[in-house]
């Protein structure tokens, strides 16, 4: 089989064109691989939306020996010429838009519109880290000797693994792969098993473009059979993570034993705090958008809001009113909420919900209640009434559920904010100048957000957390991110 695509299908086709799109390893420049796994629609349980092959270890075997033949050309490439082909493979994403977010919306359940705009971002990174291709990446400094220049270069590690997560399924596989690539790096990636075709389109525009084969390689399967060659393989010199913590931080453990650069991206347990001199009803709107939108599946997602007395009624009812502008429901032009990606998510929503009622928990919008056989579709949660330590407060549930908590005032709404095992992002709705610096420099977080979504990022600047969010070594995107992919030089010459 050399295509991705059904017989009945093209890869550009739109979805009444289409009957199905089967995932396949691309390993080498070859499309391969059997069709063992089902995926289907989480909005519509009953409806197969993707298959996709199980890796082995020889698969992954396979791809990282054709990357490891791959990359020497690759990197001897003129880095412009390298952009160039990204710069193309992002056009080409944006030429199939419609097609590639149809099948994004079928595989993982976001909304049209959430689709469409995550395959423009993953166009928008693969042009941005093209364009790099034309910038300068070292510098000239100044010797201490006589008739003697000073340079630095930046080089490729070689071959690099990524392991990327479901939520953004063709987002996060592009701001890995991107800058890995205009780095001179050729890549093996792992997608996560519930979104495969993402993946595949990617895969397609890159090899449409004109990658050389071998430069990217896809292997399809299970973390602990796929993920686990990728991490204990001594040729890969470097391997990006994005999932839960539990995971990575096993990874990490891999990596280090044979002292493999790792870069870890994981959970968050995002807090906003509202304070008395905020708009109710704009700080409403901001914890709405960073909890609900996306629902709730995303690591800088808000799931607890700590709030001062003098506002915590006005907020409440304010949040409660936004809460209910977020129906779930992907096939309602304009719906602010799809379908959360499986059972098991839907499942996990629910009981977190639940068990934070049985415990006390007051929920002012949302339910727990209700069958999955017409979709897994989970209304907005707002939970009150329960102590700091509760796991709905201190766990992450990855579903659009937040949990709101009373402060006294600024202070003990900072020290809540820090007391978290996460570090991912942190906010603050405040009209105060003086306390929005504040928090900004004592908010233990990788991100801050003043009177905007703790969800969101735009792709030119750094992201990442502390503590058990991140490694809080290397960032990615913006051109931080070319730092983990690359190693530095020092060059001396004397004339």
């Amino acid at each position: 089989m050399t295509s991705t695509a059904s017989d009945t299908s093209t890869a550009t086709g739109t979805a009444t064109e289409r009957d199905l799109i089967t995932a396949r390893h691309l390993i080498n420049g070859e499309w391969l691989g059997g069709a063992d796994t089902e995926r289907m629609n989480p909005a519509r349980p009953g409806e197969l939306a993707a298959l996709s092959p199980s890796g082995t270890a020889a698969d992954v075997d396979a791809a990282i020996t054709a990357a490891t033949a791959a990359q020497p050309a690759w990197a001897a490439l003129p880095a412009p010429a390298r952009g160039t082909i990204l710069m193309a493979a992002g056009n080409l994403l944006l030429d199939r838009q419609t097609a590639i977010a149809e099948d994004l919306v079928r595989e993982e359940g976001k909304t049209l519109a959430e689709a469409k705009g995550e395959v423009k971002r993953a166009s928008d990174v693969l042009r941005f880290f093209g364009s790099l291709g034309w910038a300068a990446t070292g510098e000239v400094l100044p010797s201490g000797l006589p008739d003697t220049t000073v340079t630095t270069r930046r080089e490729p590690l070689g071959v690099v693994g990524l392991i990327t997560p479901w939520n953004f399924p063709i987002a996060i596989p592009a701001w890995k792969a991107a800058p890995a690539l205009i780095s001179g790096n050729a890549v093996v990636i792992k997608p996560a098993e519930l979104t495969p075709l993402s993946a595949t389109h990617l895969a397609r525009a890159l090899q449409d473009a004109g990658l050389p084969a071998g430069v990217f390689n896809v292997v399809h399967g299970k973390g602990r059979v796929v993920g686990d060659a990728l991490a204990r393989d001594p040729r890969i010199a470097g391997l990006s993570f994005t999932g839960s913590t539990n995971v990575g931080l096993g990874l990490q453990e891999i990596l280090n034993a044979r002292r493999a650069r790792v870069q870890l991206e994981m959970g968050g347990k995002n807090g906003v705090l509202v304070l008395d001199d905020a708009d109710p009803r704009k700080a409403a709107r901001v914890v709405a958008a960073g909890a609900f939108g996306l629902t709730g599946q995303a690591c800088t997602a808000t799931s607890r809001v700590y709030v001062t007395p003098g506002i915590r009624e006005e907020f409440l009812a304010a949040l409660t009113e936004e809460a209910a502008q977020y129906t779930p429901d992907d096939e309602v032009e304009g719906a602010k909420m799809g379908a959360v990606v499986s059972r098991q998510q839907f499942e996990q929503n629910r009981a977190a919900v639940r068990t934070a009622v049985e415990r006390g928990a007051t929920l002012l919008h949302g339910s727990y209640d209700g069958g999955t056989d017409a979709g897994f579709r989970f209304p907005a949660a707002v939970l009150t009434g329960l102590p700091f330590d509760d796991a709905a407060v201190t766990e992450e549930i990855f579903g659009p559920v937040v949990a709101v908590l009373e402060v006294p005032d600024y202070e003990a709404g900072l020290a809540a904010i820090n007391d978290s095992r996460y570090g991912l992002t942190a906010g603050i709705c405040t009209d105060s100048l003086a306390l929005a610096t504040d928090f900004a420099a004592r908010a233990q977080a990788g991100v801050i957000k003043v009177n905007r979504p703790t969800a969101g990022l735009d792709l030119n600047v750094p992201f990442g957390g502390v503590k058990d969010s991140s490694t809080n070594t290397f960032r990615e995107q913006g051109k931080s991110a070319l730092d983990f992919f690359t190693w530095g030089k020092t060059v001396y010459t004397g004339v």
